[in-house]
């Protein structure tokens, strides 16, 4: 059973940083994308960053140049570093992939951890 599970989520101050984890178990992570989305109050989900199963990342425009999105396939866990934190990165952040189950492509979530970008 495919589990994802984020932390290291919180309260941080503007020009702040944050590492958040997202721990993988029940499929094997060395052969699978992971992707950071982050869900803001009152707005829809979107893709923050992605990392392939060879390392190539990309970001989504408004965090290009602060967050650095790293996997380690030893820990099963893929990292986001988030540096020069903006009010406006207050979201949700959530760890997924997609994995092939039973001949079908499937979406797998972690349930979130909360960063709260405040003075």
């Amino acid at each position: 059973q495919v589990q994802l599970v984020e932390s290291g989520g919180g309260l941080v101050q503007p020009g702040g940083s944050l590492r958040l984890s997202c721990a993988a178990s029940g499929f094997r992570f060395s052969t699978y994308a992971m992707r950071w989305y982050g869900q803001a109050p009152g707005k829809e989900r979107e893709l923050v960053a992605s990392i392939s199963v060879a390392s190539v990342t990309n970001y989504g425009d408004t965090m290009k140049g602060r967050f650095i999105i790293s996997r380690d396939n030893a820990e099963n866990t893929v990292y986001l570093q988030m540096n020069s934190l903006e009010p406006e990165d207050t979201a949700v952040y959530s760890c997924n992939t997609e994995v092939w189950q039973s001949g079908t492509l499937t979406p797998s979530w972690g349930p979130g951890t909360q960063v709260t970008v405040s003075s």
